[in-house]
């Protein structure tokens, strides 16, 4: 089975960062008029009406087998009802620039568990210099730019770590399970899955899906459904068939710039010079184990 050219990998790994890094301060705009399950649940219910309806004509041309049901539940799960759940709830508090920035220690998470849990994708001991940096850079951000904001910020911060942390053992289950997966069919399960449990924790947590809509809150939705799920998780665990886990996670270099921006024009966050310097601790921790890893086992 043959992969895809080098230029279509780098047109998908732009258009993921595009979309990914401006979804971060679409959810805090309809947050301004939605509760943060009822906004997830909303998303992700109208994202998987729209996969369902796809998938026989985009199945039929991708190809690949369908998911076996654990990683269906692994994934629904973890990188879609849990992950965003924390994600929504977090950006009730933070700064969606921030809560991006936080959200990229990912590829650290992700070289953690893939050496132990991806075959050839193992760690080298000088690695771990490179996570020290990462996560010293978490830790410069919780000591200013949270503690700026108070101790509730410093709570959803602390809480916003599980969501990439989730994402990561989402991620290496669905790695683990080979090239011969169907993205449609796991991204359409998965997505399911992940609808039904948001739009159970909503009714639990919220007293049920909301009832009014301002079309800002409506726009954020369909924006977020469509561009920022239907399309990117496609794309991302398409493109996860011929691209080692590691590299996939490279995206969260880019995205927190995009969504610093945004923030900063659109919301008109405050960023600060312990932002930037935190970001680029992380990123040094991130590039560390990306550069240093061995090389893949054939």
């Amino acid at each position: 089975m043959s992969g895809p050219s080098r230029t279509t990998i780098l047109v998908v790994y732009a258009v993921l960062c595009l979309v990914w890094g401006s979804t971060w301060v679409v959810i805090k705009q309809g947050l301004d008029d939605l509760p943060p399950l009822g906004s997830a649940a909303a998303r992700f219910v109208i994202a998987a009406l729209v996969l369902v309806l796809l998938t026989p004509f985009v199945a039929r041309r991708e190809g690949g087998q369908r998911p076996p049901r654990r990683v269906v539940l692994i994934q629904g799960t973890c990188n879609f009802a849990l992950s965003y759940a924390i994600v929504y709830q977090s950006e009730t508090v933070l700064p969606s620039g921030l809560v991006s920035v936080l959200w990229a220690v990912f590829p650290l998470m992700m070289g953690v568990v893939g050496h132990f849990f991806v075959p050839g994708e193992r760690l080298r001991r000088l690695q771990g210099f490179a996570l020290v940096a990462g996560f010293v850079g978490v830790a410069l951000l919780f000591r200013t730019d949270l503690v700026g904001i108070g101790d509730e910020a410093l709570r959803a911060g602390a809480v916003l770590l599980l969501s990439p942390l989730v994402c990561t053992f989402g991620t290496v289950a669905v790695k683990r399970a080979g090239p011969g997966i169907s993205a449609t069919y796991l991204n359409r399960d998965g997505l399911v899955l992940g609808a039904v449990l948001l739009v159970a924790a909503a009714f639990v947590f919220e007293g049920g899906l909301p009832t009014v809509w301002t079309k800002p809150a409506l726009a954020s939705v369909l924006y977020l459904a469509i561009g920022g799920t239907v399309l990117t998780f496609q794309l991302y665990f398409w493109l996860m068939r011929w691209v080692p886990a590691y590299k996939m996670s490279l995206i969260a270099f880019i995205t927190p710039a995009i969504a610093l921006f945004l923030g900063a024009i659109v919301r008109g966050e405050v960023v600060r010079g312990t932002t930037f310097a935190g970001l680029a601790l992380i990123l040094v921790g991130c590039l560390g184990v990306v550069r240093g890893r061995k090389p893949r086992v054939a």
